[in-house]
């Protein structure tokens, strides 16, 4: 069973994660906003700042996931759920869970998904 200590600190570290990615998405709207591609010099600079945007939206598309997924680990916290495997319903590792507080699976579950996924 997971400490209410350890429970707060991850907690805490969920919300400060939650509180980065939610800041760098207004950062990436207020940036992209300000120029327009058509601004710039020549088809090139062009071509490079459409490129540079499109990777930049990937990564902020990453970010929105994992935000969802920190959203449902603090949900997990408040309902008392946190910390127990979505498939077998055995307590998740405590190291696991520090090292990535958003999982649902313990080692067990996760290493029969991607068996399974390997074969798909």
């Amino acid at each position: 069973m997971i400490s209410a200590e350890d429970l707060a600190a991850i907690k805490k570290e969920l919300l400060k994660e939650r509180a980065r990615i939610l800041a760098a998405g207004d950062k990436t709207i207020e940036d992209g906003l300000q120029q327009n591609p058509e601004d710039l010099p020549d088809f090139a600079d062009q071509s490079s700042f459409e490129s540079d945007r499109n990777f930049m939206l990937r990564m902020r598309d990453r970010e929105r996931k994992l935000l969802a997924k920190i959203d449902q680990a603090l949900e997990r916290i408040e309902d008392g759920t946190f910390g127990i495997c979505d498939n077998c319903g055995e307590e998740i590792g405590l190291k696991r869970l520090i090292a990535r507080p958003v999982v649902t699976l313990c080692v067990h579950c996760k290493e029969l998904q991607e068996k399974q996924e390997k074969f798909l």
